[in-house]
């Protein structure tokens, strides 16, 4: 997968992705914007968001040992799983321990971060898609572009072809009409619905006095997959906790609203253990760390674990309407796939060492997050770490151990500002740095910059006593040939 730079490149050339993700993100924008205004408390609903899940964080150890006291109580059974490898590897035996080949699945991140449908296809374990958007993204060999909406990049034909030519059951002379096209998967996943003995969720939230979990959905193929298969594998991440039912209801206000601008979740699924008669006999919860633990660690990068994955932030970010989501290489694009991503997997790759650098840092998406993760915050804290972590070029490094060099003494940087004074004629002969010479050119390829001053703000203060023996400028407006601008500030 290339960096950042290199698939965005060739995402924003993609005239048809573009006008996809700009219909797509814009209308769900509108329409959050509309649902969170009919609150006159969300901003109090947001920050009781925040302070549950900061709570949840700085007690982690205890809400999670609490939650498998509780889940095992109730008749389940707790798996930990230190990174996606030990995962995958819990699921995929027990769903042979059932002796089945196949499994349902609810649409769900963590499984998408561990690859599970990869892992288990490699162990002869057919894994199937129930969410419509996913589903389209697995016929389509395709990979998810968005965290809530994963086949946003796709248009009504595109899924009709794509239904066409791998859907065995898809209808002769199937449409792009929309009620068609959801026609055709319902019939397609009902036989799946009715014939699985397993499936595999994600979960949304997990309540730790209770050891209830909840999942939300749209479509109530969630609700199918945690009712009717005799065996229900759940995959989450250990950051999911909340410690009670009355913390839950926060979060399912602020998370439809975020997510899909609806004021009440469609389909809300919560289950407690097992129960004879209702539901699966045999429930499973593995509690994913899979780089969790080290994010926590870190002060001002942990707030990425606070997300509740509603996306609102994709669909405020300049750069993601444009690039979309493949670009970021990560099962979560957007603006918290390029703080959350790094983290979990680490910057060592070139991918994730340039995903901090995947945004304008604008602050449209710690607006728009409703538990208040100042993402531009961490992304620049995340910059700072790939240029320590990472490889550095010979002239960076040179440039800056000069600038060390210095700024360690008084008397160098006044030589220095002289310097600059002396040359801004030559640098800058019309008032703007436009292209440096040799490898210096990489900056001034996409912007330019201000002419030195004539004089350094040190050399003005010497001449002029800190300004209290400089003339004073005319009051009249008089045009003194700096067109309205001041040297620094040009």
């Amino acid at each position: 997968m290339p960096a950042f730079p290199d698939a965005a490149r060739e995402a924003v050339a993609d005239t048809r992705l573009r006008g996809n993700l700009a219909h797509a993100t814009g209308t769900i924008r509108e329409r959050r914007a509309a649902a969170v205004a009919e609150l006159d408390d969300w901003d109090a609903l947001r920050e009781s968001g925040k302070q549950i899940k900061d709570h949840v964080l700085a007690n982690l150890g205890h809400y999670l040992r609490r939650l498998e006291e509780k889940v095992t109580e109730a008749g389940g059974t707790v798996h930990w799983a230190r990174d996606a490898a030990e995962a995958n590897r819990i699921v995929a035996d027990l769903v042979k321990a059932t002796g089945e080949s196949e499994v349902v699945k609810v649409k769900s991140m963590a499984t998408q971060e561990t690859g599970l449908n990869e892992a288990l296809a490699e162990e002869g374990i057919a894994a199937y898609e129930t969410d419509l958007a996913e589903l389209i993204v697995q016929l389509g060999h395709d990979r998810p572009s968005h965290i809530l909406v994963p086949a946003i990049h796709r248009n009504r034909s595109d899924i009709r072809d794509i239904f066409r030519r791998e859907m065995p059951d898809a209808p002769e002379g199937l449409t792009d009409a929309p009620a068609d096209l959801a026609e055709a998967a319902r019939r397609h996943l009902r036989a799946k619905f009715l014939s699985a003995k397993v499936a595999v969720s994600g979960v949304n939230f997990a309540v730790a006095d209770t050891g209830t979990l909840v999942v939300l959905e749209s479509e109530g193929n969630g609700r199918m997959c945690l009712t009717l298969p005799e065996t229900l594998i759940s995959v989450m991440g250990v950051e999911k906790i909340v410690p009670s039912m009355r913390d839950l209801e926060v979060f399912l206000q602020l998370l439809p609203r975020s997510s899909t601008a609806e004021r009440m979740n469609p389909y809300t699924s919560t289950w407690t253990g097992v129960h004879p008669g209702d539901g699966p006999r045999d429930f499973h919860l593995v509690l994913l760390d899979n780089g969790r633990t080290e994010t926590l660690a870190d002060e001002v990068g942990r707030q990425a674990l606070r997300c509740i994955r509603c996306s609102a932030c994709l669909n405020v970010c300049p750069v993601y309407e444009r690039a979309g989501g493949h670009a970021y290489g990560s099962p979560y694009p957007g603006p918290i796939g390029a703080i959350l991503s790094p983290q979990i997997r680490g910057i060592g790759s070139d991918v994730d060492a340039s995903l901090p650098y995947a945004s304008s840092l604008c602050g449209a998406c710690f607006e728009a997050c409703p538990v208040a993760i100042d993402i531009p915050e961490v992304l620049v804290h995340l910059r700072a770490r790939a240029v320590e972590d990472g490889p550095r070029h010979p002239v960076e490094r040179a440039a800056m151990t000069a600038a060390g060099w210095t700024l360690r003494s008084p008397a160098r940087l006044a030589l220095a500002q002289r310097l600059a004074s002396a040359s801004r004629r030559i640098v800058a002969p019309r008032g703007r740095i436009r292209r440096l010479p040799g490898p210096l050119n990489a900056w001034t390829e996409t912007r330019d910059a201000p002419a030195p001053p004539a004089e350094s703000f040190r050399a003005w203060w010497a001449r002029t006593d800190g300004g209290r023996t400089e003339p004073r400028a005319p009051e009249d407006g008089t045009d003194d040939g700096t067109d309205g601008r001041t040297e620094e500030g040009q």
